[in-house]
């Protein structure tokens, strides 16, 4: 017994007569046995391996499951392709100077293409990441990776992503940041933005506003904190303007007159008892 180089076993001995089979005697080239298979169409003959093909036609030759249905292909028609991995660039060569210059030189436009597809988030002004799905600790990951190095970004959008903790990240350049429909929960998750003017958190579980006065020095103007728990606090609005002396707006309203300072204490009404 012999092996062919598409990995089948070749007889010297010649199948009987009485037995058909599909395939024709592999030693005995000059007259391959044909396959029907449905078709009148001549069969080819494979000149790799020596096997006749059974196909019907030689258009089916590189087909696959799906493009050869309704045309009568049997699985016992079909064969799989060798694959055969081949030698690394630099043994195929000679390996004198100009060939491997010529290695070397190809190596590195390789890598120059692979940095061009690079996002360049360094020099990133305006990123929306709104919307990742991040669904996997990987993805949360990569994010994070990027926010870093978002070391010039002006507008940051990062609304609906599931973030609840923020406090590692650095953005000393943010003006506007967008982190609606997050689950943080308190002023401490939120990222170092020194630089902030505009800032939302709608949707959030922010409970209390301790550590709001730790935006207090940038220089924001506005913040909306809608549909957070903290809303219904006693006297909410007075307590996030001197929490924030630079702020002009809270959830959409201008400062009013009534929330420049705490009320006092409620002074007790003067009733009248009629005997």
């Amino acid at each position: 017994m012999s092996e062919s180089s598409s990995g089948v076993n070749m007889s010297r001995r010649t199948r009987s007569k009485t037995q058909p089979s599909p395939w024709s005697d592999l030693s005995d080239r000059s007259n391959p046995q044909a396959v029907p298979c449905g078709r009148k169409d001549t069969l080819q003959q494979h000149s790799d391996s020596g096997i006749a093909s059974p196909l019907p036609s030689g258009k089916f030759k590189f087909k696959i499951w799906h493009e050869i249905e309704g045309n009568n292909i049997k699985g016992t028609q079909l064969h799989s392709p060798r694959v055969r991995e081949g030698p690394p660039p630099g043994d195929l060569f000679p390996k004198d100077g100009k060939r491997s210059a010529l290695v070397k030189k190809e190596s590195r436009d390789e890598e120059a293409m692979k940095q061009r597809r690079l996002e360049n988030w360094e020099n990133c002004l305006e990123v929306n990441l709104s919307y990742q799905g991040l669904g996997d600790p990987y993805q949360l990951e990569n994010l994070f990776k990027i926010l870093r190095r978002l070391i010039r970004v002006e507008k940051l959008q990062l609304a609906d992503n599931f973030l609840t903790d923020l406090s590692s990240v650095r953005l000393p350049r943010c003006k506007e940041l967008n982190l609606n429909k997050n689950h943080l929960s308190s002023f401490q998750q939120l990222p170092k933005i020194p630089q902030i003017q505009h800032l939302s958190l709608t949707e959030n579980n922010i409970t209390t506003l301790s550590g709001l006065r730790d935006l207090g020095p940038s220089p924001i103007k506005s913040l909306t904190l809608k549909r957070n728990p903290c809303e219904f606090q006693d006297n909410y609005r007075c307590r996030v303007f001197s929490s924030l002396p630079n702020l002009k707006t809270l959830d959409g309203i201008p400062k009013l007159p009534a929330d420049c300072s705490r009320p006092e204490t409620p002074v007790k009404s003067k009733m009248c008892t009629v005997s």
